[in-house]
């Protein structure tokens, strides 16, 4: 073979490699770009609660416990048990630790709306911290709404509330009629009620009840991720 034929042999060949690598690198780079394009489905968590019940506010610790460990795969929402009753003019609905819980209702829900994940939890538990029988006061609304870094006049969350933190704004009255309705369609019925992923696997109600996977933050944990795991696989 002369030198011109091996040296475009050679020219040939490395072409050829370059080419090779050329394509590798770019199904390399599509699987990525595909990979990281795919939406990731978080775990939808329901807590079925009434504000000022005691039951609720150990639900939602646990769940804050529960959230340190896997707060990045959770869509967390609070879901307000009451009756809806027209002749309630306040509220439109009677809830079973009197109107101040109806309040607190409204409070929490426009803050979940109009307030950041973390500034809303905050909120949350800035309520619960003052005791329950603070629960839905415009006062204590207020004073955790500054803890949890909400402006009541800007954010939205007072307007729907009631700049003045009585919890009977209308906009904020129809989102717990909502809550309520939502609620009914799920079956819901004790706070607190937990849901993971649709599924009820547990209640609190004076004690850990029907609670087939356990009760435990771990057990929780060990839920969610499973959950986690069968949606985005």
């Amino acid at each position: 073979m002369t030198l011109s034929k091996i040296s475009l042999s050679l020219i040939f060949f490395t072409i050829t490699l370059v080419r090779a690598a050329t394509f590798l690198v770019q199904d390399e780079t599509q699987s990525i770009l595909l990979k990281s394009s795919k939406a990731e489905i978080k775990v939808p968590v329901v807590l079925g609660v009434m504000s000022r019940c005691p039951d609720a506010l150990l639900c939602e610790n646990s769940m804050d416990a529960v959230l340190k460990k896997v707060g990045d795969k959770i869509d967390l929402k609070l879901v307000y048990i009451a009756e809806l009753n027209s002749s309630e003019p306040d509220f439109g609905a009677t809830c079973m630790h009197g109107p101040e819980e109806c309040a607190g209702n409204v409070q929490q829900l426009c803050a979940a709306k109009y307030a950041p994940f973390s500034n809303w939890w905050e909120f949350v538990h800035c309520n619960n911290y003052e005791g329950r029988s603070k629960i839905g006061l415009p006062e204590t609304a207020r004073k955790c709404a500054q803890t949890a870094q909400i402006d009541w006049e800007t954010s939205g969350v007072g307007e729907c509330a009631g700049l003045d933190a009585s919890g009977k704004a209308a906009e904020g009255v129809r989102l717990f009629h909502k809550s309520i309705e939502f609620g009914k369609t799920m079956g819901l019925e004790k706070s607190c009620t937990i849901y993971i992923n649709g599924e009820k696997v547990c209640v609190h109600d004076g004690t850990w009840k029907e609670c087939e996977n356990g009760h435990t933050v771990a057990d929780f944990t060990r839920q969610i991720n499973e959950a986690y795991d069968k949606l985005n696989a």
